[in-house]
């Protein structure tokens, strides 16, 4: 399917309508947050550099957004990034946004000088897994993830 999507870096001006998306993120994942932690928190991301934030536009309305926080690749000596958060609103699913915010994300990495890109997801988020696949992303089978909470 092809998107009429469009995307582009967000910046601090655009922290509003990402916080929209980001919040409908959030409580997708059952992690619901005050909107005002929620446009904070992306605001310092977002103005302090620590992560690229690509919007998804349709017509001009905020439908999407991907979330990538850049980094280093150990094993490869190299850049790399992380992509932590993909959201499209509900009422824009099914038109290409996500296949085009992960388009976006692979090219804006590579011409940052990334060498690889990873994401999580999931267990049971089989049609986001379908659409990774879709588009090139391998599910590792050869490291496992693990977590603390501190």
């Amino acid at each position: 399917m092809t998107s009429d999507a469009v995307v582009r870096t967000a910046t601090v001006d655009d922290v509003e309508e990402v916080a929209r998306l980001f919040a409908g993120y959030l409580d997708s994942y059952e992690h619901p947050r005050e909107p005002d932690d929620v446009t904070g928190y992306l605001s310092a991301r977002i103005g302090n550099g620590d992560s690229v934030v690509l919007l998804a536009e349709v017509d001009g309305a905020a439908v999407g957004f991907a979330q990538c926080y850049p980094t280093w690749a150990s094993l490869e000596l190299a850049p790399a990034w992380v992509l932590y958060d993909l959201f499209v609103d509900p009422a824009a699913r099914g038109r290409g946004v996500g296949r085009v915010l992960l388009r976006a994300v692979a090219e804006r990495a590579r011409a940052a000088g990334a060498t690889t890109a990873v994401l999580e997801t999931a267990h049971t988020n089989t049609g986001a897994q379908a659409l990774y696949e879709s588009e090139g992303w391998v599910r590792d089978t050869t490291y496992r993830t693990y977590a603390l909470e501190l």
